[in-house]
């Protein structure tokens, strides 16, 4: 992640008002002087120069601001699993493009004892207010998702959720528990868009086993599915913001273009199969800035 500038508070145009302004005081008669002989009002210097003033303060507090979003973006990217992970046969590799500086969106990789868990978070909002919830909902998810139960991790941090009101925070969310050794993977998902199973002959499955968002009914029941990967086989795990992708046509990439993609990828590593699915959905977009954070984890077992 590069590091943002601060834009400068005293740009071309403000220079114009406080040049007019200048202008303006510079033309302005004194107030007459009061019975005796004082005058409360500011000279056109003083009104310049008390303008400069906030402008230059100004300034310095938007420096400051963006300084602090960076930093907190930042400590977002660390909270989050590395770019690239090797787990016994599996190579993973993410990535997270937020819209704004702050991302509602998380992966998480964890160390369970023997296995690993695999966690991508979306939360409800976008900037801000969503940033606010993203070490709230991280945290969470390494404090109760750490054995194969998926299930009983949503139920968990669920509840934990609806403590908090009267609006509780919303979150879609993916789990899965896999055993990097023999292959063997038990998931659930909560509101995400179904992670797509890419066999090494082409089929495509979906897992979609799970429930509603978590936050959204406070009695939710979810369920988990399990699958197995051979040799070759590749799981793509996503938020919703590559699916919205648009055109100038306003046509959506949706499934049926992340499919197709995941086809045509470069398949020798996870990040080589990551990137051709990033390429293919801006390729698609073309110029059309994307209107929702962006994460894709994408997880392949070796030949």
């Amino acid at each position: 992640m590069s590091k943002s500038h601060a834009a400068p508070i005293a740009s071309s145009d403000v220079r114009r008002a406080l040049l007019a302004s200048r202008s303006i005081a510079s033309h302005t008669r004194p107030a007459p002087a009061s019975g005796n002989g004082d005058s409360s009002r500011a000279t056109p210097a003083e009104v310049a120069q008390a303008l400069e003033a906030r402008l230059t303060a100004l300034g310095r507090e938007h420096s400051e601001l963006q300084q602090a979003i960076y930093s907190a973006a930042h400590l977002q990217r660390r909270l989050c699993a590395a770019r690239q992970v090797r787990r016994g046969a599996f190579d993973i590799a993410g990535e997270i493009f937020p819209v704004r500086h702050l991302s509602g969106d998380f992966f998480q990789i964890l160390d369970l004892g023997g296995a690993t868990g695999i966690a991508v978070g979306d939360i409800a909002g976008k900037g801000f207010t969503a940033g606010l919830w993203f070490t709230y909902l991280t945290g969470l998810v390494r404090l109760f998702f750490t054995t194969a139960d998926p299930v009983s991790a949503f139920a968990a941090i669920n509840r934990e959720l609806w403590k908090i009101q009267p609006e509780p925070p919303m979150a879609a969310l993916t789990l899965a528990w896999l055993d990097h050794h023999c292959g063997e993977m038990i998931y659930s998902n909560a509101g995400q868009p179904s992670a797509l199973l890419l066999r090494s002959d082409g089929r495509a499955d979906f897992l979609d086993a799970g429930g509603p968002l978590l936050g959204a009914v406070e009695t939710a029941e979810y369920t988990s599915g399990r699958v197995v990967f051979e040799p070759g086989d590749a799981l793509v795990c996503h938020t919703d913001g590559i699916l919205e992708c648009r055109n100038s046509r306003g046509e959506e990439f949706r499934v049926s273009g992340l499919v197709n993609a995941a086809r045509r990828a470069e398949r020798a590593s996870a990040s080589s199969m990551l990137f051709s699915l990033l390429g293919a959905a801006q390729d698609f977009a073309g110029t059309r800035p994307p209107a929702d954070d962006l994460t894709l984890v994408v997880l392949h077992r070796h030949a």
